[in-house]
């Protein structure tokens, strides 16, 4: 059995009692996974993906796997709840260039150029649709580049791919926006570097705050209906 180390990869323990809500995304949501759980504490079980979510077209088969291992009755442990609330996040690895393993955009191909993207998107909602019928779906939107951009990224990119995000959205009017690039754009201050898309403490915890203030009004509103 293996073990995990880092804190924001272990399972919660596992309270009947609570709703299960569950967190993908790539770094930017590993990084506030602890605060979400913190802000829950009591209110819900929260898990996450097992590693970086990485970019769009990986989703499905990601949720496939991980459900086929963990909802098998013959694994110890094995999850025997639905999903209350999914909050999740793709688009940052999804707009980023790159030249063989190098992140770079000149010379570099756009991983998922927007049209493929807007392509992912329908189909992981899709997705979901069938598979998790009863949980509320949280949407949150891609963390902007930093202004003097980032290996491989364009500062303009997030705000294009978000743009994407919420016309696909408004074919999908019961998924959630959390607009998480609205609550970052306006803090430059909150990079961990100025020509890093990831985020110090004040940052992070920020964004893992709104994240579980969106989560625990999609339960509201689930326990309203």
């Amino acid at each position: 059995e293996r073990s995990v180390k880092l804190p924001v990869f272990q399972l919660p323990e596992h309270n009947p009692k609570l709703p299960n809500v569950f967190v993908y995304g790539d770094s930017i949501s590993i990084a506030y996974t602890l605060k979400v759980r913190e802000a829950l504490a009591e209110k819900a079980n929260v898990y996450r993906f097992y590693g970086n979510g990485n970019h769009s077209g990986r989703f499905i088969p990601g949720m496939t796997d991980m459900h086929s291992v963990m909802r098998d009755q013959n694994v110890d442990g094995h999850w025997s709840f639905k999903w209350d609330v999914i909050h999740l996040n793709v688009g940052l690895h999804d707009l980023k260039h790159t030249a063989g393993r190098k992140l770079q955009v000149e010379g570099g191909k756009q991983v998922n150029p927007p049209e493929q993207y807007e392509k992912n998107l329908r189909a992981i909602l899709d997705f979901l649709k069938e598979t998790e019928p009863d949980a509320k779906i949280i949407f949150g939107s891609t963390t902007p580049v930093p202004p003097e951009g980032a290996a491989g990224f364009r500062p303009g990119d997030a705000a294009a791919y978000n743009e994407v995000l919420k016309r696909v959205l408004r074919d999908y009017p019961d998924v959630t926006l959390n607009d998480l690039y609205a609550l970052t754009k306006p803090n430059p201050d909150w990079y961990s570097k100025p020509s890093d898309v990831h985020y110090g403490r004040e940052g992070r915890n920020k964004q893992g705050e709104q994240v579980a203030r969106a989560i625990l009004e999609a339960l509201r509103d689930k326990k309203g209906n």
